[in-house]
């Protein structure tokens, strides 16, 4: 099933990988606005985190679903996890017994503990303190469940504040605590912003999305961290000297066969005047090395995706575009809908663009966007 967020508002769809389209069926409210959403590994259970760090900035938590096997509904499932801060994002070990969720301001990192049931239950004990540096964006789990990584972006200097440092935090995991802080970074870290990673499925590679340079970066992975340096960087923008405040790198997906890496361009800012790229970059992956080389680049038909999902066969992409936009194309100016670009993977891993769901968000967003096997 796929499901999307916008603001408070979870709706399931049906999917057809084949024709390569979506079907609504249902939806259900969470307490506020979904911020990101996790299914456990095993059991027909979902994870919403919620903030309404927007408006009031009095209401986080992480609610539970029972999904419907058949047809994908949701159900609520105990009581809601109740936070202090904006949950920004939520993983779950892939054994099942611990939830992990990242909080951006302040930012933090904490671990709790699952039921046989699904349902969260108290928070782990710490041994030591986390350091959860600037500004954590996401949590993510290796594959073999005895590593933690945090990416924290850091933040660029304001006319009120200056510039943060952005590291990659990484721990060691067993039985639900973290241990042994590994900081990696580039020089003071200043400029280093790592948003999302994402690892190989069969060999001990990790790629990163560095949001505000546009870079994507490959790191090995073994049993107590991570190579602290990049084994490669390669550019995924066709103007590499365009970066933030215009231009931003967003999610990063490792294809299913682990042959093809994949991540959003997105362009910052829903005014004309903002001439930023709206792509899917593609990248195909040496598979002696890990080395990722960039084979392909494509419109979403959209502006600021936020979200990028697959298909589990791995023959259908979706990414997520989080509210309506004004572009200039020559001396015309038109509006762009938020809404779901769909794309067919070939055997290459190359897309083909297939069709674009328009999704009036009116004064919400289109925060999230996953596709969870039943």
């Amino acid at each position: 099933m796929f499901y999307a967020a916008v603001g408070a508002h979870l709706t399931v769809h049906r999917v057809d990988d084949a024709a390569l389209t979506l079907t609504p069926d249902s939806t259900t409210r969470a307490p506020a606005a979904v911020q990101y959403v996790r299914e456990h590994p095993e059991a027909p259970v979902l994870y919403v985190a919620y903030s309404n760090r927007s408006t009031a900035d009095d209401t986080h938590g992480v609610a539970t679903y029972r999904i419907d096997r058949a047809t994908g509904r949701l159900t609520e499932l105990g009581t809601p996890l109740v936070l202090g801060s904006r949950p920004i994002h939520i993983t779950v070990d892939p054994a099942g017994r611990h939830l992990l969720t990242a909080y951006n301001q302040p930012s933090a990192l904490t671990v709790h503990a699952l039921e046989p049931d699904g349902t969260i239950g108290a928070p782990v004990a710490r041994h030591e303190p986390v350091d959860a540096g600037h500004y954590a964006h996401q949590v993510r789990i290796a594959p073999a469940g005895d590593l933690v990584v945090l990416s924290t972006r850091g933040d660029d200097a304001t006319a009120n504040a200056p510039a943060n440092p952005g590291a990659l935090k990484v721990f060691r995991f067993a039985d639900g605590r973290l241990s042994g802080t590994q900081s990696v970074t580039d020089g003071d870290g200043l400029g280093f912003g790592p948003r999302h990673v994402d690892f190989h499925p069969t060999e001990p590679w990790m790629y990163v999305s560095m949001e505000r340079s546009n870079e994507v970066l490959t790191y090995g992975v073994h049993r107590d961290g991570i190579t602290p340096s990049p084994r490669y960087t390669a550019a995924t923008v066709a103007r590499p000297e365009r970066r933030a405040p215009v231009q931003y790198l967003g999610p990063i997906r490792v294809h299913p066969n682990g042959r093809n890496v994949y991540l959003v361009n997105r362009s910052d800012g829903h005014t004309c005047e903002n001439d930023g790229e709206n792509t899917v970059a593609v990248f195909s992956v040496d598979p002696g090395s890990g080395e990722p080389t960039l084979v392909q680049t494509i419109g979403i038909e959209a502006v600021h995706a936020r979200t990028l999902t697959i298909h589990p066969a791995g023959k259908m992409l979706v990414t997520a575009a989080v509210a309506p936009a004004t572009v200039r194309e020559g001396d015309r100016v038109r509006e762009v809908a938020a809404g779901f670009s769909v794309f067919g993977v070939g055997d290459d891993g190359r897309l083909t663009f297939a069709r674009k769901y328009d999704v009036d968000v009116g004064d919400a967003s289109l925060f999230w966007c996953g596709m969870v096997p039943l």
